[in-house]
């Protein structure tokens, strides 16, 4: 099959929708957990979470286009403030249920816990494997679609010792980190191997786990 992109914006809209959000492949899944002005936590679900850098250490969100309120990235403007939740298989379902436009507290709504840290004030959720705060340092505004791309600066991370190796890499399979494809289908993962570093005179060779 070969699609340009005339027949791409032909398409209908939730075809299209689903096609280019199957595109990039599979993606990162956290539930952003943030906090009003008045107090009342947010959760929401996202995969468009990346690496921007270690050193710093700093994660980046991409928010869709504000037509509609984003409560998550109002908060996040408010209180400078924000954690990123790592699904896992045991509460992907309230996870997925979160992004619902919900008028109350989701953490509430769905029955997940949040989870707070002396001296700050973004949730965290209780069950999630893999934890991370952040503190908002700046956004970008993509011209061409007006989506905002927010970086935040990691303050705080919170993970189980047994799932992180002697160099630091984080087994996201043990940790039992969930991905996603689309916009609602979840996977579980399966590695095939770690290579070693990438020269141009040997080929990478398979590292021992």
């Amino acid at each position: 099959m070969r699609i340009s992109l005339d027949e791409i914006l032909g398409f209908e809209k939730r075809y299209r929708t689903n096609l280019i959000n199957c595109l990039s492949g599979f993606k990162s899944l956290n539930l952003i957990g943030t906090v009003n002005r008045d107090g009342i936590p947010n959760l929401g679900l996202f995969s468009q979470v990346i690496h921007v850098g270690a050193n710093p250490p700093l994660q980046g969100v991409l928010f869709r286009p504000i037509v509609v309120p984003r409560h998550t990235l109002e908060n996040i403007y408010e209180t400078r403030q924000f954690t990123l939740n790592h699904v896992h298989e045991s509460f992907y379902k309230q996870a997925h249920w979160a992004s619902a436009r919900w008028d109350e507290n989701e953490f509430d709504a769905v029955g997940l816990r949040p989870e707070y840290l002396a001296g700050y004030e973004a949730p965290f959720v209780k069950e999630s494997p893999i934890k991370t705060l952040l503190e908002f340092t700046e956004r970008h505004t993509i011209q061409t679609n007006q989506t905002t791309l927010v970086v935040g600066k990691v303050l705080e991370i919170i993970v189980d010792d047994a799932v992180v190796t002697e160099d630091g890499t984080i087994d996201l399979e043990k940790a039992g980190s969930l991905t996603i494809s689309g916009l609602d289908k979840y996977h579980k993962t399966e590695s095939i191997g770690r290579l070693s570093y990438a020269k141009p005179d040997e080929m990478p060779k398979l590292l021992e786990d």
